[in-house]
């Protein structure tokens, strides 16, 4: 009498253990990868949104910047996980840097009457 074979056989089983491993090892670093570039990314967000209320608050106020990110009351607030910080505040200008728990990348930001090149968040 014929013996019927059913499933698969230990190799076969081996053989995609193996495979899905080769797929892991690979995909979990890029994945490592998009949630640090993700946190950039809402960093540098929450940086431009910054100098929205920055420039909104300078024109309510007599032409000066806050000192502190609470001082802008509901016109801004940090994404979840970020902390913004505000710098060298003068008449002038100001500089803010922004932090995350998630990634060991900072970024900043200053805005100056005396620069050409400012207003735009810098990553490192």
């Amino acid at each position: 009498m014929p013996r019927l074979k059913k499933g698969f056989t230990l190799i076969e089983l081996l053989i995609v253990v193996v495979i899905i491993g080769i797929l892991a090892a690979i995909a979990i670093p890029k994945f490592a990868n998009t949630k640090e570039k993700a946190y950039v990314v809402s960093m540098k967000s929450d940086l431009h949104n910054l100098i929205t209320a920055q420039e909104a608050y300078f024109a309510d106020n007599n032409n000066l910047y806050a000192q502190s990110t609470t001082n802008l009351g509901t016109n801004y607030k940090a994404s979840s996980g970020i902390t913004v910080t505000l710098s060298n505040v003068t008449v002038s200008g100001w500089s803010a840097i922004a932090t995350s728990l998630n990634t060991a990348k900072t970024c900043q930001v200053t805005l100056s009457s005396m620069s050409t090149a400012d207003g735009t968040p810098i990553c490192q």
